[in-house]
């Protein structure tokens, strides 16, 4: 099993100047951490105008930053929104960042779940899968030597030879974002490694990754000319101290990204209120107030406790076959030390116990190859993406302009 950490580089109102800077830099030392103690991947995502929620426009740039200060993480896209670049500029970001990296770089791609995202770069709800899955045809040929073209729908591109290339050949290993969990199957389909920015529980996991491993050994039908690349992974809530106390205690951003995402879900097509006219981190605190047992019972959830709290928890997850567990740390207040604490933690205690599986790759090596047949599993009892302990929210209409 291989691990993760993810970053939406969530800041919470009150803002403060100096506040970004110090989420940046607080940021990339947790990276340099994780570096030193072994973690296999680090994820960045990319959003716009998600105010709070994620101010993480331009992972290209973070990740180039932490390409310097890192030797061996891998450094993931996670995702590239297809449908608000311009392909040739994502392939030549991704070629610099594998560059960059000394080859390290994973292309995580995606759609953006939102309009508040997609408007104002001229994109819609409804066309949206079909801009993604274009972009996927334009970019694969410019990964190549010598010039490509493509002549599209959304896409008009005249014959260039986009540069530089990556490093690693043919591409850097791809992915898809599964923010909604039958885009997993999805993902398999086309050969896409699955991001499941999701939150599940260890029996939806063995369902999922069942429909994944089906889809990609029996459905297989790639959109392009790429290198398939067999690997789910899923994101836990994560918080890892010497007790489960002291673990839910430091843990209260797990259950401010749940309340986020439930709160902006509520929207039709996940619109986002007008800027300035919600105080998240306020409303969420009414919440918390309002309603204790339910924050209680989602800090039960997750990777989140002590060393051996979270080492059972892990167990069934890795008896579901997951290849990669990805870390939730950074979210709502939770402080750089705490973070930092827990990354250490979890490395020296936890993660020793998961790091050579032969088991699990003598089951992937045998279901990849068809030796082993995967029973075909109904998902319907298992779409909730954020597991029966996660909060529940029903959002009021905006009032008071929120201020910072």
């Amino acid at each position: 099993m291989k691990f993760g950490i993810f970053y939406e580089l969530q800041l919470p109102r009150p803002w403060q100047a100096g506040d970004e800077l110090k989420l940046y830099q607080d940021a990339l030392t947790q990276l340099e951490t994780a570096d030193r103690c072994g973690y296999d991947h680090a994820w960045v995502v990319e959003h716009h105008f998600l105010e709070e929620y994620s101010h993480s426009p331009s992972p290209e740039s973070f990740l180039a930053a932490a390409s310097q200060r890192t030797r061996n993480i891998r450094l993931g896209h996670g995702i590239f929104q297809l449908t608000t670049n311009h392909p040739a500029r994502v392939a030549e970001r991704v070629a610099v960042l594998d560059l960059l990296s000394n080859g390290r770089c994973e292309f995580g791609m995606g759609e953006s779940a939102s309009i508040t995202e997609l408007t104002p770069f001229g994109r819609d709800m409804e066309t949206k899968k079909e801009v993604f899955e274009e972009a996927v045809r334009a970019i694969f040929p410019m990964f190549k030597e010598g010039g490509s073209e493509h002549h599209g729908k959304y896409f008009d591109i005249p014959l260039r030879n986009v540069v530089p290339k990556p490093v690693q050949k043919p591409h850097p290993p791809l992915w898809m974002a599964c923010s909604q969990l039958p885009t997993i199957e999805r993902a398999g389909q086309h050969g896409f490694g699955a991001l499941g920015f999701q939150f599940v529980s260890a029996d939806a996991a063995h369902a999922w990754v069942h429909a994944y491993y089906n889809a990609i050994t029996k459905r297989l039908k790639k959109l392009a000319d790429y290198e398939i690349n067999p690997n789910m992974a899923l994101v836990s809530f994560f918080m890892c101290a010497k007790t489960d106390e002291e673990a839910r205690a430091r843990a209260d951003g797990a259950t401010f990204f749940q309340f986020a995402l439930r709160y902006y879900g509520q929207g039709q097509n996940r619109a986002r209120p007008a800027p300035g006219t919600v105080n998240m981190w306020d409303e969420y605190n009414k919440w918390k107030r309002e309603n204790p047992e339910a924050q209680e019972a989602a800090l039960r959830g997750g990777l989140i406790g002590s060393p051996e709290t979270i080492r059972k928890k892990l167990r069934r997850f890795r008896s579901s076959h997951i290849d990669q567990v990805i870390l939730l740390n950074q979210a709502g207040k939770n402080s750089h030390e705490h973070i930092c604490d827990s990354l250490e933690l979890f490395a020296k205690e936890v993660m020793p116990e998961f790091r050579s599986d032969p088991e699990h790759e003598a089951w992937k090596a045998g279901v990849m190859s068809g030796a082993i047949q995967l029973e075909e599993i109904d998902t319907e009892a298992f779409k909730d993406r954020y597991g029966k302990l996660a909060v529940n929210v029903a959002p009021p209409k905006p009032a008071v302009a929120a201020t910072g």
